[in-house]
């Protein structure tokens, strides 16, 4: 199996409910600092990116970019998704030492 680590362990997230997709609902946790890591897909608008990456530094929450938003839906098993935050501390860690490789 060659599948991507990051994916499974996202998908695994999102099975257990500790993801939030979506612009207005990331931006909602990392103001309420629920979400610990935001995974944003390199083929965002650039009003999306700019507003997402300008908030994670306001509130110094880790951002990683994935290749593009079809990867980002398929790894939670729903369709393409530009913006996914992490509330959980444990797979939000896990998955930014994964991204980092």
């Amino acid at each position: 199996m060659n599948e991507q680590p990051w994916k499974s362990l996202l998908g695994l997230a999102a099975r257990a409910r500790k993801i939030v997709s979506g612009e207005e609902l990331v931006v909602k946790g990392i103001q309420r600092k629920t979400v610990k890591l935001v995974l944003l897909s390199k083929d965002a608008s650039g009003n999306t990116e700019k507003k997402i990456t300008d908030k994670c530094s306001y509130y110094r929450i880790p951002l990683r970019l994935v290749e593009n938003r079809d990867e980002l839906g398929q790894a939670i098993g729903k369709d393409a998704r530009v913006v996914i935050g992490v509330m959980d501390e444990g797979f939000a860690n896990k998955l930014n030492t994964l991204l980092e490789e």
